[in-house]
């Protein structure tokens, strides 16, 4: 496959999944606004801080108030990482690895990208907004759908899946990061009610609420949320699960190559070593310093990834 198709590809998944990701993170700070409204300009910051777009918000904005908050983050041509800028990109590098796409995929991305602009033409009201997320994300699975229902195991569909991982565990160690080193207001906060409603609306931004009541029951506490967020295998945004997924596709990658790559040593590394830390010395050592170093080490694995399959010649 040509390094510019399979980078688009590679592209066009973590536009997607940064769609989605983008929409989660919106409500949860629509959720945090919400029942906090005293703070809810603190809540919408740390939304923006996540997102990596606080400082093009700040220089167009002079408050952040919900309603210039949620355009800035759904629609505004300003900001390159809007809901409707990524998959404007994501159909952009779908239509360029058109020939390497089954047609239910091109068509579930197209339509995607059709279904949001017009869902996105006028600024959304704030009492549409849980519709107008719902119907993101739900254009987003029928892609995922599509891709994995559809396309044949090889080069293109790992290009893909690995974009998807990576941009998604991405997410969560920002969301992670800004939830224990901005969010809180005070260290004096941990453990009250206060830290306890942030960290339950956290688990709904990454669909993950349920999943850990089956797993730990009533009780909420940062140490077992960042472990199950970091480190459980079978919850599919874990940093864990997603760089375990990461390193697959690349071992898949290497076979279809026959080419041993940088990249998969590093992913093999982060799995095998970053990752094989229990939760009380990474808290230890510091929650931030881990999850900033985390996000590092994937930026580094993406670069490597586009130099090691030439995705620009």
């Amino acid at each position: 496959m040509l390094g510019k198709t399979a980078g688009a590809l590679f592209w066009m998944a973590r536009y997607l999944e940064r769609s989605e990701n983008n929409a989660r993170l919106i409500d949860a700070g629509f959720r945090i606004a919400l029942t906090r409204s005293s703070t809810a300009a603190a809540e919408w910051k740390s939304v923006l801080v996540t997102a990596g777009v606080n400082q093009a918000f700040k220089s167009a904005h002079g408050d952040y108030s919900s309603a210039r908050v949620i355009d800035f983050l759904l629609r505004d041509p300003a900001n390159p990482s809007s809901i409707l800028s990524v998959i404007r990109q994501a159909r952009d590098n779908a239509r360029t690895a058109r020939t390497a796409l089954t047609r239910e995929t091109w068509e579930a991305v197209n339509t995607s990208w059709m279904t949001l602009v017009a869902l996105l033409k006028r600024q959304v009201r704030e009492d549409d907004l849980p519709d107008v997320l719902t119907t993101i994300r739900q254009q987003s699975a029928q892609v995922r759908g599509a891709l994995n229902g559809t396309m044949l195991r090889n080069d293109g569909y790992h290009f893909a899946l690995l974009g998807t991982y990576l941009e998604r565990a991405d997410n969560t160690a920002r969301i992670l990061d800004v939830k224990y080193y901005l969010l809180l207001p005070s260290v004096a906060h941990i453990g009250t009610s206060i830290d306890n409603v942030q960290w339950e609306t956290i688990l709904r931004s990454v669909s993950a609420h349920r999943a850990y009541r089956w797993l730990y029951g009533a009780e909420i506490s940062a140490l077992k949320i960042a472990e199950f967020l970091i480190l459980y295998r079978q919850m599919p945004r874990s940093l864990t699960f997603c760089s375990e997924r990461m390193e697959n596709h690349l071992n898949e990658l290497q076979r279809h190559y026959g080419e041993e790559t940088d990249a998969r040593r590093m992913a093999h590394a982060l799995v095998h070593d970053k990752l094989n830390a229990p939760i009380q010395s990474i808290f230890d050592g510091g929650l931030h310093q881990y999850v900033t170093g985390f996000l590092r080490d994937t930026a580094n694995l993406a670069r490597q990834v586009e130099r090691d399959y030439r995705f620009v010649e």
